[in-house]
């Protein structure tokens, strides 16, 4: 349910559906069980609302408090939250089984770098054809890059070095 933009979770005022009430004061000081209509009228004469906290509960429990007011701290408080959480990427370096020296390195690189970036890597040896009968020579690959991660302090090992189909695939996290 939307109303003018605002998202509704509760129910307030008319929408409450129960006889009675559990009732919560303005200050948060317990009032006890209230028929519903009592319960309205207090909040009206505060010039404030109804708000069913606990629909679940029995009786539910309301409390009279400003909506507005309620759900622009609610919404400040999840922006803040939204704010500070890093949203962390899995890049994927492919190596193959019979790597040069110098595409090794390079790749490396990328590893580090991603790593460093705080960003999961999934690094994956690709065999091709007969290679597949070879894959100890692709799991000393994967163990280099892993030894020469550790050499830098970079990494944690999430998933070890493990045959999927064709490929071996490995996942490093980004130490904390």
């Amino acid at each position: 349910m939307e109303v003018d933009g605002i998202s509704k979770e509760h129910m307030i005022n008319e929408e409450i559906r129960a006889k009675e009430v559990r009732l919560v004061g303005a200050e948060g000081e317990q009032i006890g069980i209230t028929p519903f209509r009592e319960a309205l009228q207090m909040a009206i004469d505060a010039n404030l609302d109804l708000v069913n906290v606990a629909p679940t509960a029995k009786p539910p429990v309301c409390r009279i408090m400003d909506y507005g007011k309620f759900r622009y701290e609610q919404q400040k408080k999840e922006k803040e939250a939204r704010k500070n959480q890093k949203i962390v990427d899995v890049k994927e370096v492919w190596f193959r089984a019979n790597i040069d020296e110098h595409d090794f390195q390079t790749k490396l690189r990328n590893v580090f770098k991603f790593l460093k970036e705080g960003d999961k890597v999934k690094c994956s040896v690709r065999f091709r054809g007969r290679e597949i009968a070879h894959s100890d020579i692709g799991r000393k690959v994967l163990e280099r890059v892993l030894q020469e991660a550790n050499e830098q302090e970079l990494c944690t090992v999430e998933r070890a070095a493990k045959l999927e189909g064709r490929s071996m695939i490995m996942i490093l996290a980004p130490k904390a």
